[in-house]
């Protein structure tokens, strides 16, 4: 799949010549290279394509999401915002009867809260402060998703809190139980943690009947591992894992001991730090907000096709008019074999995405 970006990319290195004398070659390297330096602070959005679906008689849907780049996700944009073009040529949205569907329609989402108990942390009074931080975390992030609370000490396993639910009370009531948890081993099992908090997230998803499926782990944490139960390498391969693609890992660090570096190797997806206790329930507000604004930039478009035979490439253009601004696009291709009505086309029906097609790399931003 091949981005605007890919094909303005091609386009000015098209323009140096291998044969062109070194200063003159050095000058247009210079000049492609401020080009699009220049072209990328002028606010392009990175669509990224996450599954596409067709049937008859002939309804397209495609799942997509849309940021203008690291933490700056793009959402609110509505159907009038999203120009189709089927093999270069404009779709009519009064044709096509263009509309926005909910996502849950065809994903779910879970945000696991995995929270160090260590003697560090139970021994040193800190758990009044994480239990405050954590309810108001959950009571905001489970409003949209489902939210599970776990909890690790030096033990090879981590332990359930409080399972997925979506009910707001037993979550809050699950957590007061934490006050006053006595560690089993008082020892820091951080990077076994996150390995196991990523297998049971799975696991958890795997349970819904929705095909597209899309998890968020926050690891809390004073302090760095030091149980040695699962090597730093370890972890970083676990993490790295295909089936945890669609899952973003991020961290909250709390007081001195625990570093930013390596606070960064967990929380690949953000990370935030709070210098003491007083500043935790800080820090797990931003993370709250940061994970509810990533959800926002979900699509799910669903079209009624104009064609009825054969393959079609389609170019889906998303264009926003207020911060940020800026347009990006995602291409991909259909089969329009025996299309047509009757019946009339429902661009509300539920999606017919496969349970198992993999997720493409993410697209550039457009320039």
């Amino acid at each position: 799949m091949r981005s605007v970006n890919d094909r303005n990319k091609a386009a000015l290195g098209a323009g140096i010549s291998s044969h062109a004398r070194p200063k003159c070659g050095l000058r247009l390297m210079l000049f492609s290279l401020l080009a699009l330096m220049l072209v990328a602070c002028g606010g392009g959005l990175n669509v990224r394509l996450i599954n596409s679906a067709q049937k008859k008689p002939n309804n397209v849907w495609v799942f997509f999401t849309v940021d203008a780049g690291k933490d700056k996700p793009v959402g609110g944009l509505v159907a009038e915002d999203f120009k189709i073009y089927e093999d270069g040529e404009l779709v009519s949205a009064f044709e096509s009867k263009q509309t926005i569907q909910n996502p849950e329609v065809a994903a779910v989402m879970y945000t696991m809260l995995l929270v160090d108990m260590s003697g560090s942390v139970t021994e040193s009074g800190q758990a009044d402060a994480l239990v405050d931080a954590a309810k108001a975390f959950a009571d905001r992030v489970g409003k949209t998703q489902k939210v599970g609370v776990y909890g690790f000490d030096g033990s090879e396993k981590i332990f359930s809190v409080v399972p997925f639910t979506e009910a707001a009370g037993s979550v809050e009531g699950g957590l007061e139980g934490l006050r006053s948890y006595k560690p089993k081993d008082p020892s820091t099992n951080l990077h076994g943690a996150v390995v196991e908090g990523l297998a049971t997230l799975k696991k958890e998803l795997d349970k819904d009947k929705r095909p597209l499926k899309f998890g968020s782990l926050v690891v809390f944490s004073d302090g760095t591992d030091r149980a040695a139960r699962v090597t730093r390498d370890e972890m970083k391969d676990a993490m790295d894992k295909e089936e945890y693609e669609n899952y973003e890992i991020y961290a909250i660090g709390v007081g001195a001991e625990i570093g930013k570096a390596k606070l960064d190797e967990i929380g690949r997806d953000g990370t935030e730090l709070a210098t003491d206790q007083a500043k935790v329930k800080e820090a797990f507000d931003r993370m709250a907000a940061r994970i509810e604004s990533h959800m926002k930039r979900f699509y799910l478009l669903s079209y009624c096709t104009p064609a009825r035979k054969g393959e079609h490439e389609v170019t889906i253009e998303a264009i926003s008019k207020k911060d940020p601004e800026g347009s990006g696009s995602v291409e991909y291709k259909f089969n329009a074999d025996g299309f047509g009505p009757p019946p009339d086309c429902n661009p509300n029906a539920p999606p017919a995405f496969e349970l198992k097609e993999p997720a493409p790399k993410p697209a550039e931003a457009a320039k």
